[in-house]
């Protein structure tokens, strides 16, 4: 029970920084048996009880159940967004992409990532001998913002309560920020992305790789080396152990 009680302090922690507090329910099976599991719980900024449960899966859906497929929380949804687009791959990922927000292609198919950014990002995630089914992609905005445009604030205070339960859900021991916007959500930063990257940051549990949007990178090639230069550090990451990991927060 000793690790159930860790994570669960942990969780705690984590949800303390949104202003939620309280645990409504442990999952049978992790209670239980004492054995491995994900919580998730609500992302929200008022003081709410937090549910756990028993697989990233399923506390992914309950994430996606929470948004709804017709969310009115922000603007976006006058400004003509087709669908909500929450996240694609595999919850248990050790790795995890996180951008800014969908764009046409995304709003079409609401899937992360599938257009022209979203195929290079599969070249990237290919360079590092992985899959794109083998890691998780979400965006701080679930959306498409108008002419996509950048996200603004109050739909970014709306929204990345939901992106704080993506990540909590899959807990992966990697997150890489695509862009200025994801990495300065994360980080709590106002440093552009070109003074953040080059870095490893401790994030809740995960080391994070801030990196540029691959959006960018097509519009400047040139910078491709420093981005595969980031990727290079989560690669090393995913394969380090214990201790080469540790050393990894000096970066």
């Amino acid at each position: 029970m000793t690790d159930l009680r860790q994570q669960l302090a942990e969780h705690l922690r984590f949800y303390g920084e949104l202003g939620v507090s309280g645990v409504r329910r442990l999952s049978k099976s992790a209670a239980g048996s004492g054995g491995e599991h994900r919580p998730s719980g609500i992302g929200s900024r008022s003081s709410e009880t937090v549910p756990v449960f028993s697989n990233p899966a399923e506390a992914l859906k309950a994430v996606q159940t929470e948004i709804g497929p017709d969310c009115s929380r922000c603007k976006l949804h006058t400004l003509g967004r087709k669908q909500v687009v929450f996240g694609v791959g595999d919850p248990n990922a050790d790795l995890m992409f996180v951008g800014e927000a969908p764009g046409a292609d995304e709003d079409i198919q609401g899937i992360p990532f599938v257009g022209r950014a979203g195929q290079l990002l599969t070249k990237m995630i290919e360079a590092i001998n992985l899959k794109r089914e083998q890691v998780y992609i979400a965006n701080v905005i679930k959306c498409r913002p108008p002419g996509n445009r950048n996200p603004e604030p109050d739909e970014i205070e709306q929204c990345e309560p939901f992106l704080f339960r993506q990540i909590e859900a899959v807990r992966p021991k990697v997150i890489v920020a695509l862009g200025s916007f994801a990495a300065k959500t994360l980080l709590r930063s106002d440093d552009s992305i070109s003074r953040l990257r080059g870095r490893i940051y401790d994030f809740h549990g995960a080391k994070l790789i801030p990196t540029f949007h691959p959006s960018f990178l097509l519009r400047s090639p040139d910078r491709k080396r420093d981005a595969w230069e980031d990727l290079k550090k989560a690669r090393a990451l995913l394969t380090a152990g214990p201790k080469d990991t540790a050393a990894g927060d000096k970066s």
